[in-house]
């Protein structure tokens, strides 16, 4: 009984209380409540519609997805207006929805977005690509397809790869189509590359041909030649038609389109060949799916489904996968207990009065458990794996990168961001370590509008009748490199006809024309020029235009065609070499320690030689002689004293090397010089002058004096302004004392050009900037890229350096006789060395002098010569001159000799044998005088 009256009360609470406080309350209900919204009519929710019914289908009718639950589907058409998405949208609040699938249009996805976060409804959207739907504004908003920021992505790399520089945009003018555009302008900025003109379309269908082909006529009139076109397929079947009927298809020509043209070709394949033929040539992206036994089976499925009138396109896959996802979310949700309940938002209470049913619209208490299990979705699906990254991104974004050919379409190749450009499917590159350099970014060949394979430059010169504005320097010095033909915008010069060459090489014409810069009394400022090309006010600047940092930072130069550097010019004068020049290659220390080792090494071997070698025995007067000796005779190898011990010989080699060593390097030395011509500055080079007072020239309007002042804080008080290589001279002659300068820094060329001609100035110390001269241009033009081109070709064949000659080719100072001198040893260089060689011969002579005159007065002279002398002076002068004369007895020098070298045995010897010789002598002579005395 009590039972009985128990459930009636049980209902009766749930019914009244749930009304003030929840609704639907339960924690797995039968039925689930999702929505849909997007474009019935549209290529792409013919195909979503039915993708999306068949995937509730398939949840439904397996029971291991929701375990009894049932996936209840609402559908709405917004018709891409954000009116009647905010409505429809709004309709879907009433019935209890826990999901959102879509929408299709990015103008309504903005609105919806809003109304989303209000009451937690997560929004998943299969279509939308506008990267401005971020997951920070819009929390609630998943996105379950790629990203226009990966599309743009993928364009930009194949403008980069194709080395295009500029493109045009042509877009429809809504969320998608700007947003797309602004993504596509960033990507191309990462690889200066960038957007040189873009043009919306109005988004209605009230869009004629007319307006079409203005907006076509314009970018005709342009330079760039490669056209994005970001529009839905209406106004792009419209553009392509205008295009193909303004001859806008042929060669020249790049058409890339987004993957509009994709997903219409493969839901509406196969189109009409009068369709085809305006598109012949065209690039275009597709998003790429993986294949897979599943896909295959599901697109089988799809033929049976519609017969084949409407074909599958990618977004119909993303549609089915973002189903499953839900699924398998609100199964998870119900599995961490989840419940759908809602409850009213006080803040949509209506007004007194007012008609609308806000009391309708509740929030989902538990929204943002289900939104987690979205975001944390790890399936795998028809389109790869549903994964995302932590910006809520797709894992793994590739496209397709496709060629309309005939009456269909070739892949050329593939992109994604794991590794850029490729001709294989992605899926084999994620098992490799990514590789973007660019030896790894490949594509298959293109068929280009007008049926060519030859890659289009990408741009022209503007087709509106205007010449080129070039800019030329009107130079009063050194007007070899440009000069002005009097009373008439002719240039000529070195530089005007590098630049002649090098158009004359491209493969179109340049019509231009050269425009004067500067007053014609002095140079024109170099910066200036460069600068007036930002203004627009020139199309380029040719000349002697040095490429320096500041200027490369607003402007493209081309390739240096001369190079150039910053040199310091400065008086010289002859450095002679002098009498005691051969004691220039030593210092006076070297010297000194030089002189100090040679006694070192004669003592150490002494020590260690003593003992073993009678040649360093003996008295010590003797023993300091031969230390001093082989001190000496080691400079020149000639030491006679054998070294006996092994530590005495050890010392000797190092030694020997040592000499071997510092011997060499005083004959180069001394031979550099005696034979080299020594100049003399008292400018060194740059720090030099940096480090001093003096006054520095430079030329007018040089950025000498920019890089001077600034680079190397130099006062500008210092430098002297000088206009021409006259005014070089003066001012180098007058030097700092008189009012002139130390020195002049300038261009490395136009101080060659100087020094030809004067020949008391050099260049001191080294180039102390490297740069070069080119032509500028503005930024990113591809005419300094092909003129870089033609002017290295110039370089190559040998007329850049035939031009050089022609201009720059002057006959120098002549030196020759100063060469020849330069190459002569004099004898002033080696006095000295003769003087002293002078001052021994003397000396030893006046000894050897002393030593006759002492024997002259010790010795007695001979019988005949006193008996025939006249007077005693003579008799002295031929005494002399007899001793002079008379060759010395060597016997006792012999004897003397041989018992030096003799044992002491072998001496005593001798001598016995001697006085018995002498002893028999002196019988002998006695005998005869015996004789003689008895005759």
């Amino acid at each position: 009984m009590k039972m009985v009256w128990f459930l009636p009360l049980l209902f009766l609470y749930l019914v009244v209380f749930s009304s003030g406080y929840g609704k639907n309350v339960s924690s797995r209900p039968n039925v689930v409540n999702i929505g849909a919204i997007f474009t019935f009519n549209s290529s792409i929710g013919k195909v979503s519609k039915i993708a999306i019914e068949e995937a509730v289908k398939d949840i439904n009718s397996n029971p291991s997805i929701l375990h009894g639950t049932k996936l209840n589907l609402t559908m709405a058409n917004s018709n891409c207006s954000g009116f009647l998405g905010m409505i429809e949208a709004l309709k879907f609040m009433e019935n209890d929805i826990v999901a959102i699938i879509g929408p299709q249009c990015s103008t309504v996805a903005h609105i919806i977005s809003y109304v989303s976060n209000e009451l937690k409804i997560p929004l998943l959207s299969f279509a939308v690509t506008d990267p401005t739907l971020s997951s920070l504004q819009f929390p609630f908003f998943v996105r379950t397809t790629q990203s226009d920021t990966y599309q743009m992505a993928a364009i930009a790399e194949t403008v980069e790869y194709f080395d295009w520089k500029a493109v045009l945009a042509i877009y429809v003018d809504n969320e998608y189509g700007r947003n797309g555009i602004s993504a596509l302008n960033d990507k191309l900025a990462e690889r200066r590359c960038k957007i040189s003109f873009k043009v919306g379309i109005p988004p209605t269908s009230g869009v004629t041909k007319a307006i079409i082909m203005d907006i076509l006529v314009n970018i005709a009139l342009m330079e760039s030649r490669v056209i994005i076109l970001h529009v839905g397929p209406e106004l792009g079947l419209l553009v392509f038609s205008v295009a193909h009927y303004l001859r806008m298809m042929g060669n020249g020509y790049v058409w890339i389109a987004t993957d509009w043209l994709a997903y219409y070709m493969d839901t509406n394949s196969p189109l009409p060949l009068e369709t085809m033929d305006t598109m012949q040539g065209v690039i275009l992206l597709r998003q790429h799916t993986p294949d897979s036994d599943r896909k295959r089976a599901f697109l089988s499925r799809w033929k049976q489904l519609t017969g084949g009138s409407l074909g599958m396109n990618s977004y119909g896959l993303y549609a089915y996968d973002s189903v499953w996802m839900v699924a398998h979310a609100i199964d998870a949700f119900f599995n961490q207990g989840g419940i759908i309940s809602f409850s009213n938002d006080p803040r949509l209470h209506s007004q007194e009065g007012s008609d609308l049913n806000l009391d309708a619209m509740s929030i989902f208490n538990d929204g943002m458990l289900l939104l987690n299990n979205i975001v944390q979705s790890n399936l795998v699906g028809l389109t790869g794996p549903l994964k995302f990254t932590p910006d809520r991104s797709l894992v793994h974004p590739a496209y397709e990168i496709i060629n309309v050919i005939g009456t269909g379409i070739r892949r050329i190749g593939y992109w994604s961001n794991y590794s850029g450009l490729s001709t294989v499917p992605p899926e084999t590159l994620y098992t490799r370590p990514p590789n973007r350099s660019a030896a790894n970014q490949q594509l298959h060949s293109v068929i280009w509008p007008g049926d060519t394979l030859a890659t289009p430059r990408g741009w022209v010169f503007p087709n509106n009748g205007k010449l080129l504005k070039i800019g030329v320097p009107v130079r009063v010095s050194y007007k070899e490199y440009v000069s002005q033909v009097r009373g008439t915008n002719n240039f000529k010069g070195f530089c005007i006809d590098v630049f002649t060459a090098a158009v004359n090489l491209l493969p179109y014409a340049v019509p231009h024309q050269f425009v004067p810069f500067g007053d014609g009394r002095d140079n024109p400022s170099y910066t200036e020029l460069v600068y007036r090309i930002t203004t627009g006010e020139y199309d380029g600047a040719i000349g002697d235009i040095a490429i320096t940092t500041n200027r490369t930072r607003i402007v493209d130069f081309t390739q240096p065609y001369a190079a150039s550097g910053l040199v310091v010019v400065a008086p010289f004068k002859k450095l002679n070499t002098g009498a005691w020049a051969f004691m220039r290659p030593f210092n006076t220390l070297m010297w000194i320690v030089t002189a100090a080792f040679f006694l070192l090494v004669g003592i150490v071997v002494w020590i260690l030689e003593h003992r073993t070698n009678d040649e360093f025995r003996g008295p010590p007067k003797q023993q300091f002689i031969t230390v001093l000796w082989f001190s000496l005779s080691t400079m020149f190898f000639a030491h006679r004293e054998n070294t006996v011990s092994t530590l005495g010989r050890l010392v000797l080699i190092i030694w020997l090397f040592v000499v071997f060593i510092i011997n060499s390097s005083y004959t180069a030395s001394l031979t550099s010089i005696l034979t080299v011509q020594q100049l003399s500055s008292s400018v060194k080079g740059i720090e030099s002058l940096r480090n001093s007072d003096d006054r520095i020239g430079y030329q007018v309007g040089s950025f000498a004096e920019h890089y001077l002042s600034q680079e190397l804080n130099i006062s500008k008080s210092r430098l002297v302004a000088l206009g021409s290589p006259e005014a070089y001279t003066k001012a180098l002659k007058d030097g700092p004392e008189k009012g002139g300068v130390a020195a002049v820094v300038d261009e490395r060329p136009y101080v060659e050009l100087f020094l030809s001609s004067q020949c008391s100035f050099k260049i001191v110390g080294q180039e102390f900037t490297k740069s070069g001269w080119g032509f500028a241009f503005p930024r990113d033009s591809q005419l300094a890229v092909d003129l870089s081109t033609a002017i290295l070709a110039l370089s190559e064949s040998g007329d850049l350096q035939r031009i050089h000659d022609k201009w720059l080719l002057k006959s120098s100072c002549t030196m020759d006789s100063a060469e020849l001198e330069s190459d002569r040893l004099h004898l002033k260089s080696f006095w000295g060395l003769f003087l002293i060689c002078g001052i021994a011969c003397f000396i030893a002579l006046f000894i050897y002098f002393m030593q006759i005159v002492h024997q002259l007065r010790t010795a007695d002279p001979p019988d005949a010569i006193l008996s025939g002398a006249s007077s005693g002076r003579s008799r002295r002068f031929q005494r002399f001159l007899s001793l002079m004369d008379e060759k010395e007895d060597q016997s006792k020098s012999k004897s003397k000799r041989a018992k030096v070298e003799r044992s002491p045995l072998e001496n005593d010897r001798d001598e016995e044998s001697g006085s018995r010789h002498s002893n028999k002598r002196q019988t002998e002579l006695a005998t005869m005088n015996n004789n003689n005395l008895s005759i």
